[in-house]
């Protein structure tokens, strides 16, 4: 006759398996933050200072606050005279602002210019192009760049891409908006009423065809 588990066994073996089963589903990540681009149209880009830039910041007979300064990972930078600025997300204009308003403390009615150099810009502002291109990639968006630039960027198309059934995502107003790109019409039919304006933050997506 076979022996009977005893029952403190059985219901550790129990409390264990639903231990087990708890563990067993994994917790949900809420979505990415989406960012809004102060660009809307390509006639009204602003560049904004993004991690990795290089900021220029003189001020007006204050030689010795002015200085060049790289936008850490976190956005910020440190001056001589004050640490741990904002200025990823910002123009430099707004960047100006913002450090005659906490200089103002220090000296009196300050005048900064702010100027950019090694442009890279913060990761919102970035197209990026995912799926069947030859190197898919995020490019840093330049004012008035078309579909057409950004491929050109990322070496075409692969050889079994679907490009007349690529899309293109777009977030306005915290809404994501999907267009249909024909890149093969564009890029292998030489057509270029098929080539349309990218604005920051835009993705290609590209599937390849089914045979």
């Amino acid at each position: 006759m076979m022996a009977t588990p005893a029952k403190g066994y059985c219901g550790l073996t129990l409390i264990l398996g639903l231990f087990l089963a708890g563990c067993s589903s994994n917790p949900t990540l809420p979505p990415a933050t989406v960012q809004n681009s102060l660009t809307t149209s390509v006639d009204n880009y602003q560049y904004l200072i993004g991690p990795n830039d290089t900021v220029g910041i003189f001020v007006w007979r204050n030689p010795e606050l002015s200085g060049t300064f790289i936008v850490r990972p976190d956005g910020k930078v440190s001056t001589s005279l004050v640490e741990d600025v904002p200025v990823s997300g910002k123009t430099p204009t707004q960047v100006a602002r913002d450090m005659e308003a906490i200089l103002s403390k220090y000296i009196r009615d300050p005048v900064v210019t702010v100027s950019v150099t090694n442009f890279v810009g913060p990761y919102s502002e970035q197209v990026r192009v995912i799926g069947a291109a030859a190197n898919p990639q995020a490019v840093s968006y330049r004012q008035y760049m078309t579909v057409l630039d950004l491929m050109i960027a990322v070496g075409g198309l692969t050889e079994f891409a679907n490009g007349n059934g690529a899309k293109l995502v777009r977030t306005k107003d915290g809404q994501q908006i999907t267009f249909n790109v024909r890149l093969d019409d564009l890029i292998r039919d030489g057509k270029i009423a098929a080539n349309v304006d990218m604005l920051p933050g835009d993705v290609v997506i590209i599937p390849e065809a089914w045979f």
